[in-house]
């Protein structure tokens, strides 16, 4: 880790997220969310969809604010691409988390933009000595801009690239040991990517370092079948967690101990009491994960 580097995780918030289930913030359940304070260890905003001054997400999320912890997680930085990252983005995201002060802050290890283009998707990249230095560059300059460390979250992927050198787990964890970035493990991304590349789940996320996680993801996927009729899943964010990805995300726990957890749902989105009934089963498997901690070995 670099020295401005260190300097930008030591000014970093002190506050962290409970070891509890969170649930994405969306509009469709401000009101409810206000009205009836569920039970919800956290909520998670995407940060895009706040990069403005007002209006009425701010108008909410101010509110909910003062009862709730709160993650932020970006998509937008492109931390991945050949080009740096875009400043007047950079600049917008220092604002909002100024504005919040949230306990955690992650983005994804994916690029977006190419040539001054948006891509509205979370591109792949090649595990190699160049991308390695590239991406720590990145995450270093973002780190010392914003003043704090974030977490990088593990990709969903479709595809792999012939030149990687290395294997996405060892990618990442020379990632965390060369930035001081944490990891945000989002298990369903794991489950996704390992089924559609014909990987051992449980092996990836033993590969990682574990010490490094600060915070879990778990969503649901789509199935489909590629040109050649094998499996593909989509990380599609439209559905309840699989059985598989809840098995896999109890294995996982086993390894770390309880981390914080966020239901994530994007599309197809559930009433506000769904929602909480799913983060109340990932509470349930962190409190027997807090009630065997001490026999965990990573």
């Amino acid at each position: 880790m670099s020295d401005l580097n260190l300097s930008a995780v030591n000014s970093a918030s002190a506050r962290l997220l409970p070891d509890r289930a969170g649930i994405g913030l969306k509009p469709e359940h401000f009101e409810a969310i206000l009205e009836t304070l569920p039970a919800i260890g956290f909520f998670e905003i995407h940060a895009e969809n706040y990069m403005v001054e007002g209006g009425p997400f701010h108008f909410y999320l101010e509110r909910i604010r003062k009862d709730y912890p709160l993650s932020i997680h970006g998509v937008g930085l492109s931390i991945g691409g050949a080009a740096p990252v875009d400043e007047q983005h950079l600049n917008r995201l220092k604002l909002l988390l100024e504005r919040y002060q949230p306990e955690l802050f992650s983005e994804h290890l994916a690029w977006s933009t190419h040539q001054g283009h948006f891509l509205n998707d979370l591109l792949p990249v090649p595990y190699t000595q160049a991308t390695l230095a590239r991406v720590c560059e990145q995450i270093d300059s973002i780190q010392n801009r914003l003043g704090r460390s974030m977490l990088l979250e593990n990709p969903a992927t479709y595809l792999e690239f012939s030149e990687s050198s290395m294997s996405e787990a060892a990618f990442i964890t020379e990632v965390i040991n060369k930035t001081g970035c944490g990891l945000l493990l989002d298990i369903n991304n794991v489950y996704v990517a390992c089924t559609n590349h014909q990987r051992h789940a449980l092996d990836y996320i033993r590969a990682l370092p574990l010490d490094a996680v600060g915070e879990f993801h778990l969503a649901g996927f789509a199935t489909d079948y590629d040109s050649d009729g094998s499996l593909l899943l989509i990380d599609s964010h439209d559905a309840e967690v699989a059985p598989q990805v809840w098995s896999l995300y109890q294995a996982a726990l086993a390894l770390t101990g309880p981390r914080p957890t966020l239901l994530e749902r994007d599309d197809n989105i559930p009433s506000l009491p769904i929602l909480c009934a799913e983060a109340k089963q990932a509470d349930l498997y962190l409190r027997a994960a807090r009630q065997t901690k001490g026999a965990y070995h990573a």
